[in-house]
């Protein structure tokens, strides 16, 4: 019976994240944006870094710190990260990244965040706290890689 309850719970959990994913590229198919969203003077000196991993010792050491240096350093003139996924959660539930995340945007890195994935997750009203942008991201994202924008995903 444990293991029924625990694969029955897994299925729900998955279903959920399968119907926002779904939710998210309806609501994108179906809606249709006048003109193109402008590009900035050079996307090239752009990094965006699409970030779905829930380790947190993975944020630590790769994302959050490559992301920082390449604003702080000036590698990028623009860095922008997306919260899609699982990171979300983990976001959600530890204060160490927050902080972390807060310090960076406050030093013009922008944090965004994939409005499916954190309903899915129930984290959509802890990262607006946070003072994340929480939207549909599958429009965005497509414009990045239409752009000449560098994208990293991890």
């Amino acid at each position: 019976m444990k293991y029924y309850l625990q694969i029955k719970n897994l299925i729900q959990m998955k279903t959920k994240i399968l119907l926002a994913i779904l939710t998210t590229i309806l609501f994108f198919n179906t809606t249709k944006v006048m003109g193109q969203q402008e590009k900035s003077e050079n996307t090239s000196d752009k990094l965006v870094i699409v970030w779905t991993s829930d380790d947190p010792y993975l944020a630590e050491r790769m994302v959050l710190m490559y992301a920082h240096a390449a604003k702080t350093a000036g590698w990028f003139k623009e860095v922008t990260i997306v919260i899609w996924g699982p990171s979300a959660k983990m976001v959600s539930e530890n204060l160490k990244i927050q902080a972390k995340l807060k310090a960076m945007q406050n030093d013009g890195v922008e944090i965004q965040a994939c409005i499916a994935c954190a309903t899915a997750y129930g984290v959509v009203d802890e990262l607006k706290n946070l003072n994340f942008e929480v939207k549909g991201m599958g429009k965005p994202l497509t414009d990045y890689l239409k752009s000449d924008a560098k994208v990293l995903t991890f």
